[in-house]
């Protein structure tokens, strides 16, 4: 059984307008755009409670502790580009993405980067 559904953002680019299949037996399906096939193919990484990012899209990932880092959490709050996934726990990490979305994350800092880390040898050996 297939399911397809489509999740648009005012930008419009073909990147940001993904076609997400459910397909009964999973993995890739060579008839999808390669648009949709290159998304698929990402790293996830797992950054708490069930949530996970791109890791290609991961700029930063800082211990929101430091005066500047509250002060980009705050910035990112106001103009609705904060993303938060702490669960209501304590923010123990702020992850910085490409397209400038600041993540709070109630997992350490080390331990995201020690998971972005290991994705790594896992992709290069693809």
């Amino acid at each position: 059984m297939n399911k397809s559904k489509t999740l648009n953002n005012e930008s419009g680019h073909i990147l940001d307008s993904v076609v997400i299949q459910v397909a009964s037996q999973g993995g890739l399906n060579p008839g999808w755009p390669p648009e949709v096939r290159r998304i698929m193919e990402q790293s996830l990484l797992n950054i708490g409670f069930g949530n996970a990012v791109a890791a290609e899209r991961v700029v930063a990932i800082v211990s929101p502790n430091s005066a500047p880092m509250k002060r980009l959490k705050d910035e990112a709050k106001q103009e609705k580009r904060l993303v938060d996934v702490t669960h209501g726990r304590r923010t123990r990490s702020i992850i910085v993405m490409d397209s400038n979305h600041i993540i709070l994350s109630a997992i350490q800092a080390e331990t995201i980067s020690q998971r972005f880390t290991s994705l790594k040898p896992a992709k290069e050996s693809k």
